[in-house]
C-alpha cells in the first residue's frame, strides 16, 4: 500500500513561527520541508531587509517557483512543507496550481504577540513594525474551509498535534 503524501502550506505574517512550526510538522509527518524565504529573490531580500514591503509584483515570481515545488512534489507523489506568508487569497490560490488539494494551516495571532517575537528573533532580513503593520494590512485571513487556523499562543507541539489531527488517520506518523 502506498503511503499517502501531502502537500501543506503553513501561512501567516512574518513572526508567526512558520518556519518553526513547518520544521516540526514536516518531522511528524516524515515530509520535507522548504522555508519559502529562502526562495525570494535577492532583490526581494534587499528591499525587505530596508524595511520596504513587497508588493504584488514582487510576490509573483517568488509564488511561480513555489507553486511550481507544490507541483513537483505531487508529481512525485511525496510529502513538503512549504512556510510561506500566503497572505492573500490570490497568492493561496497560485499556489494551489501547484497542488489543488493543497492543505493550508494559518498560523494567527495578535499583533503585540508579532511584534514581541519580531524584536527578538535574530539575524532576520525581515526588519521594522511597519512591515509587519503592512502585512496584517495585506492579510486575507483564510477561512475555515480553506484552512485550519491555530493560535500562535499555544506551544509548537500544540500546534503541530492539532493541525496533524485534522489530516486522515491513516496519514499521522507516531
Amino acid at each position: 500500500m502506498n503511503k499517502p503524501s501531502h502537500r501543506i502550506l503553513v501561512m501567516g505574517v512574518s513572526g508567526s513561527g512558520k518556519s518553526h512550526i513547518g520544521q516540526q510538522l514536516a518531522a511528524e509527518l516524515g515530509a520535507t520541508f522548504i522555508d519559502g524565504d529562502d526562495h525570494h529573490s535577492p532583490a526581494n531580500v534587499a528591499k525587505m531587509a530596508s524595511g520596504t514591503p513587497l508588493n504584488d509584483d514582487d510576490r509573483r515570481d517568488w509564488l511561480a517557483t513555489l507553486a511550481d515545488l507544490f507541483a513537483a512534489y505531487k508529481a512525485r507523489n511525496e510529502s513538503v512543507v512549504i512556510a510561506c506568508s500566503g497572505l492573500k487569497k490570490r497568492y493561496r490560490d497560485r499556489l494551489r496550481e501547484g497542488d489543488p488539494a493543497l492543505s493550508v494551516l494559518y498560523l494567527e495571532g495578535s499583533h503585540a504577540l508579532l511584534r514581541q517575537r519580531l524584536e527578538t528573533r535574530p539575524g532576520h532580513f525581515f526588519k521594522g513594525d511597519n512591515m509587519l503593520a503592512s502585512q496584517l494590512a495585506d492579510l486575507e485571513p483564510p477561512s475555515s474551509d480553506e484552512a485550519v487556523s491555530v493560535s500562535i499562543a499555544l506551544s509548537p507541539r500544540e500546534i503541530v498535534k492539532h493541525f496533524t489531527v485534522t489530516l486522515a488517520p491513516q496519514t499521522r506518523v507516531h
